[in-house]
C-alpha cells in the first residue's frame, strides 16, 4: 500500500484556474497595499535619508541593538535547553503507568499551560524573591519561559512518542531491549522527525516571547530599541523598529533553516523517508472471470 496520505482529491482544471485567479488577485491587492503604504510614508517624510542614516551617524545605536540581540539569544537558547529537558521529563512522566508519577505531572502541565507567560515571568521576578530566592532579571525570564514552554513541549513530545507504532516497541522488547534503550533508539528518533515542524514553531514562539523581559528591565532587543527611541526621539522610531523587525525575522529564519538541516541530516543517517513518487500504488481489485461448468 502507498505510504502517502491523501486528505482530499486534487483540483481539476476548473479548480486550478480558480486558484490561479484568486492567487493573482490576492497578490495584486497585496502589492497595491504595500505601494500605498510606501507612498504615504514617503509623503510624511518617514523615508527621508537623514532619518535612516542614524545607524551610520550613531555607532552607539548599532552597538546597543547588537547587544540587545545577543541578550535575546542568550535568554532564548538557555530557556530552549531547559524547556526541552523539562518537557521530555514531563512527557515521560505522563506516559508512566504509575499514577503517583502520572497525576502530578499532568497537574503541572495543565497548570503551567493555563497561566500566561507574563504572569510566570513576574512571579519568578517578584514572587520567588519574597520566598527567599534572589534572582536576576535574566534568570527570572528564563524560569518563566521554561515553565510555560516546558509544559507545551511536553505535550508535543508525548504526542510524538505515542504516534510511533506500538508494534515496534513490542518487537524491541521481545528481542531484549530495556525501556530506556527502546525510548532512546526507537521512539525518540522517530518522534523527533514527526514533531519537528511543531517543535520549531514553538521554539520560534519562545524566542519572540523573550521580548516580555521588557517588563522586568531585562536588556533584550525590544527594550534596547525602545530605549534608543526614547533617547534619540520619536522621529527615529520607524527606522529603529524596522531594523529590529528585520533582526527578529532573520534570527527566526535561521532557526527554521537550522531545524530543516538537522531534519535532513537525520533522514540521511536513518535511511530517509519513502519518497511519495516511489511509493507502491494501492492495489486495485480486479474483476475475476467466473467459469461456468
Amino acid at each position: 500500500m502507498s505510504t502517502e496520505i491523501i486528505l482530499a482529491d486534487p483540483p481539476g482544471p476548473r479548480g486550478r484556474r480558480r486558484i490561479l485567479i484568486a492567487s493573482v488577485v490576492a497578490a495584486a491587492v497585496l502589492v497595491g497595499l504595500v505601494t500605498l503604504a510606501v507612498l504615504r510614508l514617503a509623503d510624511s517624510g518617514q523615508l527621508d535619508g537623514k532619518r535612516w542614516s542614524v545607524f551610520v551617524d550613531q555607532p552607539a545605536l548599532r552597538t546597543l541593538l547588537w547587544n540587545g540581540l545577543l541578550d535575546t539569544l542568550r535568554a532564548a537558547l538557555t530557556a530552549m535547553l531547559f524547556a526541552s529537558a523539562v518537557g521530555t521529563l514531563l512527557a515521560l512522566a505522563r506516559l508512566s503507568r504509575r499514577r503517583a508519577v502520572r497525576i502530578p505531572a499532568t497537574l503541572l502541565v495543565e497548570l503551567f499551560r493555563s497561566l500566561p507567560v507574563l504572569m510566570l515571568i513576574l512571579f519568578a521576578y517578584l514572587g520567588l524573591p519574597a520566598l527567599g530566592w534572589r534572582l536576576s532579571a535574566f534568570w527570572a525570564l528564563v524560569i518563566g519561559l521554561t515553565a510555560y514552554n516546558g509544559a507545551v513541549l511536553s505535550e508535543i513530545f508525548r504526542a510524538g512518542i505515542q504516534s510511533v507504532d506500538r508494534g515496534q516497541t513490542e518487537a524491541a522488547a521481545a528481542v531484549g531491549l530495556r525501556p530506556v534503550q527502546i525510548f532512546r533508539l526507537i521512539q525518540f528518533p522517530q518522534a523527533i522527525r514527526r514533531m519537528s515542524p511543531t517543535l520549531v514553531s514553538q521554539l520560534v514562539t519562545l524566542l519572540k516571547d523573550t521580548s516580555l523581559g521588557y517588563v522586568i528591565a531585562y536588556s533584550e532587543l525590544l527594550r534596547s530599541g525602545r530605549g534608543a527611541v526614547e533617547y534619540l526621539g520619536s522621529r527615529y522610531a520607524l527606522p529603529i523598529y524596522t531594523v529590529m523587525a528585520v533582526m527578529y525575522i532573520v534570527t527566526n529564519g535561521l532557526l527554521s533553516l537550522l531545524a530543516r538541516w538537522l531534519d535532513r541530516s537525520q533522514d540521511r543517517r536513518l535511511g530517509g523517508r519513502v519518497p511519495a513518487q516511489r511509493a507502491v500504488p494501492t492495489a486495485r481489485v480486479s474483476r475475476t472471470t467466473v467459469t461456468r461448468i
